[in-house]
């Protein structure tokens, strides 16, 4: 009975999916909602996330198994699927690095368990997690010490050249004029500066003279703007 449902009622398919028994296919669902779970968690791991996400992650091994299954020795019902995930990428929004990373591994998964190498997927995802939460716990990839952003306001009539050199060179191992824009109505001055300092506690000395040269006008020190991180 179960069998029946693998018989297309077209007739005869060029698709390998009528000699697949119930219980393989059933066997290889489980496979991949298991993994698929798996996946998810390890994208969890030490991530910022949104359910929907998370729960899209843990269906695509399925999703892509039964596009697997079926379309497993048919090439024309390839290139149509194909054409079908194409038009579904150009829908979607941009994503971050890692899950744009996490949705290939998913779909890497649902491929393997389509074509029945369900140990080799089981594998697959164990190599991908472990390393995965290594290189997440591990210092790979980190800045040692991230920058900041420096600005200063001075009057208009003050030369900015190199006025502040020598308090940059006691506090920080480097720093860079950024950008020099006019405030209220071009009596002021703004100056962006990235800075990396010496040592962490250093801001409040480091403004404190900065304040003697400035005439005591609005300084501000904090993290600069983080790009996106997208493939």
């Amino acid at each position: 009975m179960l069998d029946s449902m693998f018989t297309s009622v077209f007739g005869t398919s060029d698709s390998l999916v009528a000699n697949i028994s119930s219980t393989s296919f059933l066997w290889c669902c489980l496979a991949s909602l298991v993994l698929g779970c798996a996946v998810a968690m390890v994208y969890m791991f030490k991530h910022n996330y949104s359910k929907n996400f998370v729960v899209t992650l843990a269906l695509l091994p399925l999703i892509v198994q039964m596009v697997i299954t079926l379309v497993n020795g048919n090439l024309g019902a390839g290139i149509a699927v194909m054409g079908v995930f194409n038009l579904v990428r150009f829908r979607s929004i941009p994503g971050s690095a890692k899950d744009i990373g996490s949705v290939f591994f998913a779909m890497a998964i649902g491929l393997a368990t389509g074509m029945g190498f369900l140990w080799l997927a089981a594998a697959f995802t164990v190599i991908v997690g472990f390393a995965n939460v290594i290189y997440v716990v591990s210092p790979f990839g980190k800045k040692k010490e991230p920058g900041k952003a420096l600005k200063i306001t001075i009057p208009e009539d003050l030369d900015y050249t190199g006025l502040f050199d020598d308090v940059f060179d006691r506090y920080t191992d480097s720093h860079e004029l950024i950008e020099v824009q006019t405030t209220n109505m071009g009596s002021l001055f703004l100056l962006e500066y990235e800075i990396q300092l010496k040592r962490p506690g250093y801001e409040k000395s480091m403004i404190d003279e900065l304040r003697y040269r400035n005439g005591n006008l609005k300084i501000s020190c904090g993290r600069p703007a983080v790009a996106r991180d997208v493939l």
